[in-house]
């Protein structure tokens, strides 16, 4: 959500939906940015972008999610390498 009145234009915050969904990707993020070089240099770029750290790491929380729901939709198990296209 952004705070935002008339001209007055404020910082953008992480609020509303569902507290424990919003907090469940946390530590699995950290854990990616420890981890996982591609998830990492991700991160470092962000922070390297002038990003606040909290927006880097919602930033690779938000990849989490979304690469969880492809592996579902594909009904298969995560890979360290992407498979190849036949």
């Amino acid at each position: 959500m952004t705070r935002e009145s008339g001209n007055w234009r404020g910082r953008a915050f992480i609020q509303g939906g569902r507290e424990k969904v919003r907090w469940a990707p946390h530590m699995p993020a950290l854990a990616a940015i420890r981890w996982n070089p591609g998830l990492r240099r991700k991160y470092q770029a962000l922070l390297a972008a002038g990003k606040p750290p909290k927006v880097a790491l919602t930033a690779v929380m938000r990849k989490l999610v979304v690469r969880a729901n492809a592996l579902v939709q594909q009904d298969r198990l995560w890979t360290p390498e992407p498979p190849v296209a036949a």
